[in-house]
């Protein structure tokens, strides 16, 4: 497979697990993060012809993806949906040609942006700071890192489903810390 082609039949296995803890710590609810990967999958089929490959499979999913938790506050109309939705992209155009546009200048930031990458990476360290110290590197390592289970579990001497309660038990505690602490 070329870097300019997709393939969807595989975007499940490869891209699920990502996405969920992407958007686990966005919107801290399993069902509606459920909702929204299988809203991005649709909308990546549907748009599909428009990806010229100027970014990884992944990552184009990732803007999708970005522009549904968005959508999802719009609708709730929440303070954080608001401010997600003024600090991003706010123009209408097709969703596939806006994707690329965006995905391929990473450079494309303004201020704004900048000040609350910055404010939202300190708040999310510090809630990492009041993890359990092995919780919290397992956590790094999966949802920041993107180590794989396999190289965790050997590292840490643990079972797959222990790294998962791990997992889960500090995607909750994160996100309760910054929903008191940034949200």
């Amino acid at each position: 497979m070329s870097n300019n082609q997709l393939n969807p039949n595989l975007w499940v296995d490869k891209y699920s697990d990502y996405l969920f803890n992407f958007t686990i710590v966005r919107v801290n609810d399993s069902e509606i993060a459920k909702d929204l990967i299988s809203e991005t999958f649709l909308a990546g089929l549907k748009s599909k012809d428009n990806f010229k490959g100027e970014a990884t499979e992944r990552t184009w999913l990732i803007s999708i993806l970005k522009r549904k938790i968005i959508d999802h506050y719009r609708k709730i109309n929440s303070n954080k949906g608001k401010a997600e939705v003024r600090i991003t992209y706010s123009d209408e155009e097709s969703e596939g040609d806006w994707l690329e546009e965006r995905v391929s200048d990473p450079f494309d930031k303004n201020a704004e942006d900048l000040i609350l990458n910055s404010e939202l990476g300190t708040a999310i360290y510090n809630c990492l700071d009041n993890l359990n110290e092995k919780h919290a590197l397992i956590f790094k390592m999966k949802t920041i890192d993107n180590f794989d289970t396999e190289a965790i579990c050997k590292e840490f001497d643990i079972s797959a489903s222990n790294l998962w309660v791990i997992i889960h038990r500090a995607r909750k505690a994160m996100a309760d810390c910054l929903n008191k602490n940034w949200f």
